[in-house]
């Protein structure tokens, strides 16, 4: 049986041995808990690892696209800030002024000019409407985002003390928050341009990149303004819909509330993490949400194979407006999304948990 620091440096060392993408979903918390690990093992190849990553892309960009939206934002101003790199600084701000260019749906950011929309997994068909809208599909806004946007404006925002980045950040978390929380707390997956609602109910790994995001944001403007009400209002909706529920194994649903959709256990990484740090910043009460997140701890400990791989995690579920399509994502993936929620869940463990 693997030490808690032996089975953290086995999980950091499979994301470094993936073939990552310059940019796409889920480098974000893959880099995040490489910088964690290098803090809590004091074992710097994994932060050099990330700054070596960074510094490449810095160096080599050409002209921003689309998916640059998805950006490592917060890791990889952390590493500018520590190394002092001016190259990397300079490539954010650029990165920034792009994202800021863009259109907006409902007040986000555009994600998409055109949705990868799909046709759903699993049984369900599509209406004559929302066939139309695969084979041609509109501009959309996801969630994903949450994860990588506001949080870069804010902590970008802070190292460089740029009030406009601050603002931008603010008012994207409540954009987010106004077009696809529920009054239930969970969020929906995604708006398009011109349609009336939102789509993607009850995603679970939906759920960690919204929280995350809000975590994000909250901390980094806590250190120049007061906390806004409205965003730890909306984190404590989102915590206490997941906690209630939450599976007696410490896992959740691929569709959160929908008990027959199947195991899909990045969520678990998201939640472990997500709960504890809301607790550290004094978002929730400890008392409230020590017990999910252990349950989530150990649900990630267990889940994780002999080479360190976290089970049972879905392929892109890229969109669909057919609910049941989330049910039907098939899973079994090593991909970053699922590495590093477990290494983050992993290293908050280590770091305030007591192991």
């Amino acid at each position: 049986m693997p030490t808690p620091q032996e089975l953290l440096a086995q999980v950091a060392g499979t994301i470094t041995a993936q073939t990552l993408e310059t940019w796409n979903f889920g480098e974000s918390v893959a880099f995040e808990g490489l910088l964690g690990a290098s803090r809590v093992l004091a074992d710097p190849s994994w932060e050099a690892f990330s700054w070596g990553y960074f510094r490449s892309w810095a160096a080599s960009r050409t002209e921003f696209r689309e998916l640059d939206c998805t950006f490592p934002g917060v890791a990889a101003v952390r590493i500018a800030d520590a190394r002092r790199d001016a190259l990397l600084a300079e490539a954010l701000t650029g990165l920034v002024d792009y994202l800021l260019a863009r259109p907006k749906i409902q007040g986000i950011y555009r994600t998409w000019r055109h949705s990868p929309l799909m046709r759903p997994y699993g049984p369900a068909e599509l209406t004559g409407r929302e066939a139309a809208w695969v084979d041609d599909p509109p501009a959309g806004a996801f969630l994903d985002c949450l994860h990588f946007e506001p949080p870069l404006f804010a902590a970008l925002g802070v190292l460089l003390g740029r009030d406009d980045l601050i603002r931008q950040a603010e008012e994207q978390t409540l954009a987010y928050i106004a077009a696809l929380q529920q009054p239930d707390g969970l969020f929906h997956h995604f708006v398009l341009d011109g349609v009336e609602g939102s789509f993607g109910p009850g995603w679970g790994r939906g759920q960690g990149w919204a929280l995350l995001g809000l975590l994000d944001v909250i901390e980094e403007l806590q250190a120049v303004r007061p906390p806004n009400p409205d965003l730890l209002d909306a984190a404590q909706r989102l915590i206490g819909a997941m906690v209630s529920v939450q599976r007696p194994d410490g896992h959740w649903f691929a569709q959160v509330d929908v008990p027959t959709s199947g195991d899909e256990f990045s969520t678990a990484g998201f939640m472990a993490y997500g709960f504890s740090r809301a607790a550290r910043l004094g978002i929730v009460d400890e008392r409230e949400v020590s017990g999910a997140a252990r349950a989530a701890h150990d649900a990630v400990v267990r889940g994780l194979g002999l080479d360190g791989v976290l089970g049972h995690v879905s392929a892109a579920v890229m969109a669909c407006t057919e609910p049941t399509h989330y049910a039907h994502v098939p899973t079994g993936f090593n991909v970053p999304w699922g590495q590093g929620p477990a290494l983050l869940a992993l290293v908050e463990n280590l770091e305030y948990g007591g192991e």
